[in-house]
């Protein structure tokens, strides 16, 4: 059966979307796999579903190009936003969405009808290793020695609704198609982990790239850059409260660290429609 799929993107992490409002995808898991593949298939960094929701304007569902179901995606859930009130008519500036790390508030920055940015209360960022999860003594793993590949490495580890291991460090020159996967798959991790380096610029600026965990190396990543600033605060990069620039591969997202919550600005963008086999 043929059907009809949105390919959007914030800053180059792009999903396959799904209207799933009337019924969700029977198996989106193996479907995830096989239209993930950018050489057979429309390709992406996973599919997603928009689907209704009994508390919340809509419901997020995520699925990485492996077939895992992940908790939450920063920049996937701007393009929820867009999509639910460009595509689905919920005409409202501020909106709702339901996800697997719970319900996360969007206030839309619309112009003539389009949206062109988000920014999204990502909620508190989790810093407790045990509900990371991450195998840690301690209230905070901030700064922490951690043996990977034979190398000790300074890490700090952050929860956004998925785990994160920050390191600051060289950017540019990493080969991260070798060391990626030795985080993503250490033991310390029980569920795997998310990893971001960072190159700090100023005390407003850095410099991320990432390897995330199902899907390897990514464009973008918008928990990953709620993780990055939260961690710059925690190591005394930057400042709680103010914000802070983020460049990634695929462009740049502003976040704001508060013990409150931590909110994420960007972009969303709707690369095109097209109908596929399912």
């Amino acid at each position: 059966m043929k059907t009809k799929f949105y390919k959007m993107h914030g800053i180059g992490n792009d999903y396959i979307y799904f209207d799933c409002f009337e019924k969700e995808l029977s198996d989106p898991s193996s479907i995830s796999v096989r239209l993930s593949d950018r050489h057979f298939s429309v390709g992406g960094d996973g599919i997603v579903m928009i689907c209704a929701s009994s508390v919340a304007d809509g419901k997020m569902r995520m699925f990485n190009a492996d077939g895992s179901e992940g908790k939450m995606c920063g920049n996937a859930i701007r393009c929820v936003g867009k999509f639910l009130y460009e595509i689905k008519g919920i005409k409202k500036d501020v909106l709702t969405v339901e996800t697997l790390s719970g319900i996360k508030t969007l206030w839309l920055n619309v112009v003539d009808g389009v949206v062109e940015s988000v920014t999204v209360d990502m909620g508190k960022a989790i810093l407790r290793p045990s509900e990371i999860p991450a195998n840690f003594e301690g209230e905070r793993a901030v700064n922490v020695p951690l043996l990977v590949d034979g190398t000790e490495r300074r890490v700090t580890l952050v929860s956004m609704g998925n785990p994160h291991c920050v390191l600051f460090g060289e950017v540019d020159s990493l080969n991260l198609e070798a060391i990626g996967p030795k985080f993503e798959h250490h033991a310390a991790f029980p569920d795997r982990i998310n990893t971001e380096f960072v190159r700090v610029i100023s005390r407003n600026e850095v410099q991320m790239r990432v390897w995330e965990r199902g899907s390897g190396e990514t464009w973008a990543c918008g928990t990953g850059a709620c993780a990055v600033a939260t961690a710059c605060v925690l190591n005394g990069y930057c400042a709680e409260g103010e914000d802070v620039l983020v460049h990634l591969r695929g462009g740049d997202l502003t976040i704001r660290y508060t013990q409150d919550g931590v909110f994420m600005t960007g972009p969303a963008t709707l690369a095109f429609t097209g109908e596929v086999e399912i």
